[in-house]
């Protein structure tokens, strides 16, 4: 069943106290009261941000093929869609983000893009790339994947390996429970990036499951959120990241400790549906090591 977002006015305000959302504190703007943001509004946002934010390219070098600026944000019309361009292409070629008004999802995307234009840029050059391989009609394992981790991505800064083989195994009471001072004492770090999974957590209670492309850091120095996003970034732009959907770990984040009213209770890491066995034969990929580079295992 395909997922609705609650009306705007319909919102429970507690949903904005609660991670992932309290991650995004910086919108509070745009998200609270009843009021939408314009699009014009968020290119003022972007304006505002720009001498803050590094331009696209400046993340990768001039050799990256990224475009130099944050893409404008325009009203999704028919007029706009008259040009025939597929959503990435018009990114690419027009420098234009497609956005429909009064609509979470895109808004949510706008944020999204606005805090993270460089690992945004590079997964559109790589979409991008894929539509002139398969064309516009046609999805890859490459394109699947990369539409995967911008919908449901979450980028998981780990530093004790032994949290990371609890996590191979899908032993969430390990993940969760046993080692739940993990969550709050830096071993373990999670910055949610996709839009859909913040558009699913406006609905309270929701059971939230990230796609994560996990970075393994020693801890010295600590691995910034911002600096963990430039490492997946260049690890997409290069190629080295999402050829396969496969190549995503689920990360049940109603499991994270304050994440969801029922975690408290150690039964919910039993009995809660989104907590599932491992598949037989299900093998995930090395994490990224933090100079963005793939670490042997």
């Amino acid at each position: 069943m395909r997922f609705v977002a609650p009306e705007r006015a319909a919102i429970d305000p507690v949903v904005f106290q609660r991670a992932p959302l309290t991650q995004w504190s910086e919108f509070a703007d745009l998200l609270h009261g009843t009021r939408w943001p314009s699009v014009a509004a968020l290119n003022e946002r972007a304006a505002s941000r720009s001498g803050s934010m590094p331009r696209a390219a400046d993340a990768f070098g001039s050799e990256s093929g990224l475009a130099t600026q944050l893409p404008r944000f325009v009203v999704q019309s028919p007029g706009l869609l008259r040009d025939g361009l597929h959503y990435e292409q018009r990114i690419a070629v027009c420098g234009q983000i497609a956005t429909r008004e009064r609509n979470w999802h895109d808004l949510l995307n706008a944020m999204v893009w606005l805090r993270f234009p460089a690992l945004k840029a590079a997964l559109n050059a790589r979409q991008v790339e894929q539509i002139a391989l398969a064309g516009p009609k046609q999805r890859t394992r490459s394109q699947c994947a990369l539409t995967l981790f911008d919908e449901a991505g979450v980028i998981v800064v780990v530093r004790d390996a032994s949290l990371l083989a609890s996590w191979d195994r899908h032993d969430w009471h390990a993940l969760f429970w046993r080692e739940r001072d993990a969550w709050s004492d830096g071993r373990i770090d999670v910055t949610v990036f996709g839009h859909a999974l913040l558009e699913h957590a406006l609905n309270a209670g929701q059971m939230l499951v990230g796609k994560g492309l996990v970075l393994l850091d020693g801890g010295d120095p600590a691995v910034t959120a911002g600096a963990a996003a430039s490492t997946v970034a260049r690890a997409i732009a290069g190629g080295d990241a999402l050829d396969d959907p496969q190549a995503l770990r689920p990360l049940p984040l109603s499991g994270i400790p304050g994440w969801h009213p029922a975690n408290g209770n150690e039964q919910f890491y039993f009995e809660a549906p989104c907590f599932r066995p491992l598949r037989a034969g299900r093998r995930y990929p090395p994490p990224l090591a933090s100079d963005g580079l793939l670490s042997g295992r």
